[in-house]
């Protein structure tokens, strides 16, 4: 019966580790690796009018990020350096 509870308790920690593996590859600083920015650009930008400008910006802003705030609109505060680069005209430069 210990060997049961000791394979269950390992059981409940690998679920619980890959868990929190999932939820911090949600959003954040340098959650995003530089080959996937294209994949987390297209859904980023998949409710826009202006797909080619906003896919443009949103692969330069996650390679220097390499984070993407998560949904199509908003989050920015997800990922601090893509909210904080802005245009000459002090715009978000990061869709």
């Amino acid at each position: 019966m210990a060997s049961f509870s000791f394979l269950s308790a390992s059981f409940l920690l690998f679920l619980a580790l890959v868990l929190l593996v999932e939820l911090s590859n949600e959003g954040g600083p340098g959650s995003v690796q530089a080959k996937d920015c294209p994949n987390k650009c297209a859904y980023r930008c998949s409710a826009t009018s202006h797909k080619k400008p906003c896919m443009f910006y949103c692969i330069k802003c996650c390679t220097e990020c390499l984070c993407v705030p998560s949904g199509t609109y908003g989050h920015r505060e997800e990922c601090p350096c893509y909210n904080q680069w802005k245009t000459k005209e002090g715009k978000p430069k990061c869709p």
